[in-house]
């Protein structure tokens, strides 16, 4: 048995949906627009390298301390529904139904909460999902905390490993499909790292040892 894993954003997506999130929530009132800016700074500074992931996730997390789960669940089905669902890649969708077929795990590992990507992953028939899994108190509301560290950049390697000792293989058995330098930690542990559509640096360095680099499109039509 081996493992395909696929990172979410601008992968089996065509968007950021962190973006997209902190822009809707910025026009319903949810987030004030300092707030919004300051999230989207932080992504900047991520993405080129001013950084670290576990600072990024703090940050994010951060705006959520004392927020009620109930309504952030309500209000991501809400998002998916009308923002993501619509943008899957074709050829993400392709290469699922292959590994599908060939027998494999299909495990999302996305920096993404485990809101969002609970959904993705149970209307595409994923066998499990590894994603920054947001604590909830006692009373409903969020504590500001992730359970069982931060998936997020080299975060995600020992989530990455640990489901793959849970389920007795290796990383040295299994795929990644991602489109970001980010996630090189994972890509260089597997036995086929794919870059798709990738940034870049992931693109240069793609080249340079000679991974997979593949095209999965657009999405070009909106979901029933």
């Amino acid at each position: 048995m081996r493992i395909a894993f696929f990172d979410l954003d601008k992968t089996i997506l065509s968007v950021n949906s962190g973006a997209l999130w902190v822009r809707r929530e910025m026009a319903l009132g949810y987030l004030s627009k300092r707030k919004a800016i300051r999230a989207m700074a932080w992504l900047a500074r991520y993405h080129f390298g001013f950084a670290s992931a576990e600072a990024m996730v703090a940050e994010a997390v951060s705006h959520l301390v004392g927020t009620s789960s109930a309504q952030i669940k309500d209000r991501t089905e809400r998002f998916f529904l009308e923002e993501v669902r619509h943008t899957y890649r074709p050829g993400a969708l392709e290469a699922i139904e292959q590994h599908r077929r060939e027998g494999r795990k299909l495990v999302m590992l996305t920096s993404s909460s485990n809101y969002l990507a609970e959904l993705v992953a149970n209307e595409l028939h994923f066998d499990g999902v590894l994603c920054n899994r947001l604590e909830v108190g006692a009373d409903g509301t969020h504590t500001g905390r992730v359970i069982g560290g931060v998936c997020f950049g080299p975060g995600k390697l020992p989530h990455a490993r640990g489901e793959a000792e849970r389920l007795g293989v290796t990383l040295h058995e299994s795929t990644f499909y991602t489109d970001s330098y980010s996630d090189l930690s994972v890509l260089e542990a597997v036995v086929e790292p794919v870059a798709v559509n990738p940034d870049p640096r992931l693109r240069r360095h793609a080249h340079k040892r000679g991974w997979q680099i593949v095209d999965w499109g657009d999405a070009t039509a909106r979901a029933a």
